[in-house]
């Protein structure tokens, strides 16, 4: 009696931590959707209100604000950082704590942005249809990059794939390895109402993005090894075609 009554306390508590680890991963992609809907929404709403301008200290408060995020985003594609968390979380909850991190502070990024001001555009007729081209064949780029790396492994609902069967380079991987962060700066440059806060969102998440592909590549090839420097061979550029 002993041994079933200690065994159905083994399988109370797996059930248990399985629950938690199942909210913890399923909150986790709940957040990160949400801090995406709420970063477009920012974006094309509030950063699309025109203002007056509020000078450099204001740009630095925000490129601060900014960092942290993106500083985030940079430790964690580091193989020491990878290790530290290895060694306190669990394996299947680990990308859960990325995201977890990389939402919150996306949130925080839209919801403490201090007003920048100004305008350096806002076109209208067949100027604005050709920046609305260019929006839209970034979004179209994101959704055709995420979809072939697992929208669900992304949110950290499915794990990471780690082996060479799970490094994409087909579809927009063969037009540049990060095709993702490309579709982020034709979205974020391609509005024909270019507000003062819309530049500067753009210009210091664009440079961000490409200071931290080397980083970022530099854990792919530890990840896939020599299949990811066959991909780079393969696939000159980057981010932007015929430019990085």
């Amino acid at each position: 009696m002993n041994w079933m009554n200690a065994g159905q306390v083994r399988n109370s508590t797996r059930r248990e931590r399985n629950t938690l680890a199942a909210a913890v991963v399923w909150g986790g992609g709940a957040l990160f959707v949400t801090a995406l809907a709420l970063c477009l929404w920012w974006y094309s709403f509030v950063l699309g209100r025109t203002q007056p301008r509020a000078g450099w200290p204001v740009v630095l408060l925000d490129l601060a604000l900014f960092s942290l995020f993106a500083l985030h985003h940079s430790l964690f594609a580091r193989e020491t950082m990878k290790r530290t968390v290895a060694a306190v979380v669990p394996e299947r909850l680990r990308r859960s704590v990325y995201v977890w991190t990389a939402s919150a502070l996306l949130i925080l990024v839209c919801l403490a942005w201090r007003p920048i001001g100004g305008e350096l555009y806002d076109v209208i007729g067949w100027r604005a249809a050709i920046h609305g081209a260019v929006q839209i064949a970034g979004l179209v780029l994101i959704a055709e990059s995420t979809r072939a790396i697992d929208p669900l492994e992304l949110a950290g609902i499915r794990p990471a794939s780690d082996t060479a069967g799970g490094l994409q380079i087909g579809g927009p991987y063969r037009l540049v390895r990060h095709p993702l962060y490309f579709g982020w700066m034709l979205a974020a440059f391609g509005a024909a109402h270019m507000t003062g806060d819309r530049f500067a969102f753009a210009v210091i998440s664009s440079f961000y993005l490409v200071i931290a592909v080397p980083w970022e590549e530099r854990s792919l090839r530890h990840s896939f090894g020599e299949a990811y420097a066959r991909y780079q061979q393969n696939v000159r550029w980057r981010v932007i075609p015929f430019i990085y």
